[in-house]
């Protein structure tokens, strides 16, 4: 088999790989891809959601869960671009100087420029640019990532196509009348954080991966107890969460050449 082009993801925290995009991932490494995972923090800020687990230090738990996770789903081992988890809402971490929050947008767009230099990618795939649920870390990386992709351009093997991950309007409206976007999507407004269908680029079943899938949620134990549990909840509970794990969806962004004159 011919080499196949690498992959690259690029996230803020471990666990933003698994639900929103571990089934593509993990069909493009099962194809051949050499599918790299960019994780900007370690996940310092995350709250402990199975208080059984003897977790003392956040970051250093979280990036052994990451480890796991790319390895259930088949991932190279996870690159971390050295920043702090800046919290949300009431626990930002306003005064962290190295919280990705309060870094310098262009330095992180470098560091995202440096690895699309060395590892070549033909793909980027990030967050959408309401960053999921709106957490600013997501945000950040949505800006830094998709400036790296226009900016690396003119690279002598340039990333070709940059991919959002999204989920649909309809779908996040499902979820509020299921009783689940308290915990997923915060409750937010479906027609704002969600997208039309029409707009879609991409929607892939990855019913066949859900074994992957299913290990890397659960290797982020200290994350999703909730999610998990979410699995064995009511039957349209369940129907609602087996689609969000069973489907990815994303857009595509294209660069548009002007034509000159002001154009």
């Amino acid at each position: 088999m011919a080499d196949l082009p690498p992959i690259l993801a690029v996230f803020a925290h471990p666990d933003d790989e698994a639900f929103p995009t571990g089934g593509t991932l993990a069909h493009y490494a099962r194809q051949g891809h050499p599918v790299y995972l960019a994780c900007a923090t370690r996940g310092e800020a995350g709250q402990l959601k199975d208080p059984a687990l003897p977790v003392e230090d956040m970051g250093a738990w979280r990036t052994r869960e990451l480890e796991a996770s790319c390895r259930a789903l088949g991932l190279q081992p996870p690159i971390f671009l050295g920043y702090h988890d800046s919290g949300c809402n009431e626990r930002l971490r306003r005064d962290d100087p190295q919280a990705l929050h309060n870094a310098n947008l262009w330095e992180v767009e470098a560091k995202i420029r440096e690895l699309i230099a060395k590892l070549q990618p033909k793909i980027l795939i990030t967050f959408d640019p309401h960053g999921g649920y709106g957490h600013p870390d997501h945000l950040v990386i949505h800006r830094a990532t998709t400036a790296a992709f226009f900016s690396t351009g003119h690279l002598p093997n340039p990333p070709a196509r940059l991919f959002y991950s999204v989920f649909t309007s309809e779908y996040a409206a499902a979820m509020q009348q299921s009783g689940q976007a308290n915990s997923i999507l915060g409750g937010l407004d479906p027609q704002v954080f969600g997208v039309a269908e029409n707009t879609l680029a991409v929607r892939m079943n990855v019913q066949a991966y859900l074994p992957q899938k299913r290990a890397a949620i659960a290797a982020h134990r200290s994350q999703f107890t909730e999610r998990i549990e979410a699995m064995n909840a009511t039957l349209e509970q369940q129907t609602l969460m087996e689609q969000l794990i069973s489907y990815q969806i994303s857009l595509e962004v294209t660069p548009i050449v002007g034509l000159g004159n002001g154009s």
